[in-house]
Order: C-alpha cells, then sequence, then structure tokens
C-alpha cells in the first residue's frame, strides 16, 4: 500500500506534501510522488523548490518515488493512475480557493481526484499568514 500526493512547488503543494509524509509515516507505507516536470519557462526559483522538497524527501527516511508526468498529461488522470497502479490507500492533495468563473471554465484537478478515486483522499490547505 502506498499514499499518493500531488505536489506543485506551491503554497498547497508544500502543505500536500508535508501532510503526505506525516501519513505515510503514520501507516508504515510507501510515498508517491506525482511532480510536473520541470518547464523551460520556469523561474530557477521553482527548480530550487523541487531540489528542497526531494531533500525533504530523503531525510524522511521513507520510501518513495517520483513520477514526473509530460507536461500535456492531465493532473488528474496522473494521479488517479498513480493510485490504481500502486494499490494507493490513500491520495494527498493540496487545495486553494477557485473563483467561480474559474469553476466554470475548467474542472479543478482536486475536483475529479475526489470523484473518482479508487480510495480515500486528503485534502489539505496552505496555512497563509
Amino acid at each position: 500500500m502506498t499514499v499518493v500526493v500531488g505536489y506543485m512547488p506551491t503554497a498547497p503543494g508544500h502543505a500536500a506534501l508535508d501532510a503526505a509524509l506525516v501519513e505515510a509515516e503514520r501507516r508504515g507505507t510507501d510515498l508517491v510522488v506525482v511532480q510536473p516536470r520541470p518547464q523551460r519557462h520556469r523561474s530557477t526559483e521553482a527548480g530550487a523548490d523541487i531540489d528542497v522538497e526531494q531533500e525533504k524527501l530523503a531525510r524522511s527516511g521513507l520510501r518513495y518515488q517520483l513520477l514526473e508526468p509530460d507536461h500535456d498529461s492531465d493532473p488528474a488522470d496522473v494521479i488517479l493512475d498513480a493510485a490504481r497502479e500502486h494499490g494507493a490507500d490513500l491520495i494527498v492533495l493540496g487545495i486553494r480557493r477557485r473563483s467561480p468563473v474559474g469553476k466554470i471554465i475548467t474542472a479543478s484537478t482536486a475536483q475529479r481526484v475526489l470523484l473518482e478515486s479508487p480510495c480515500p483522499v486528503l485534502s489539505v490547505k496552505a496555512v497563509y499568514d
């Protein structure tokens, strides 16, 4: 069994990774981190965030696997596929507030994962000052 987490170098992404580390340790399971491949136009700060998070993963002592889907891949599909392939007993997602117009125009990755997940989903919000 595993814990699958959707990670992006954002405040909700950091919160999701922190919660997934706690859950994987508590459950004694492996961790699968789904993170997008760095894109050429991303700033070096985003790349630095990913390096910091990989160091955090290494320090955790947990067994983990990084999945880096192509930037063209649908994040919800990748997270759901990873959960099925790895027999996940939990998916962890960072969430953020979206405007009503944003909800109409694009389907939320979190919403799709919540509705289609083969296992429980833990959604976490970032703590903002």
